[in-house]
């Protein structure tokens, strides 16, 4: 990784923490996959873009309805938990 994609990368973090008040370090709690069989759907304000199949990080699990996740090209969102699947 070079020292640009570093910095690029601590500042969607800092961008993330200030966006979702999120206090203290990012930490990757688990990883779940997005269900192959839900409809493919755009993100927007808060929530992250669903694509079938595809493995999110769980930052943190916010409540009954919603997880906070990150994506593979680190993009932070809201991602509804019924359509999360264990891997």
């Amino acid at each position: 990784m070079t020292l640009k994609e570093c910095k690029k990368e601590e500042k969607a973090d800092r961008e993330f923490q200030k966006k979702f008040k999120f206090e203290g370090s990012i930490n990757v709690l688990t990883q779940m996959m997005v269900d192959p069989a839900v409809m493919e759907k755009k993100g927007g304000g808060k929530n992250l873009p669903l694509r079938r199949g595809e493995i999110l990080d769980v930052i943190q699990f916010t409540n009954q309805e919603q997880i906070l996740c990150r994506n593979s090209q680190r993009r932070y969102g809201y991602v509804p938990r019924a359509v999360m699947l264990h891997l």
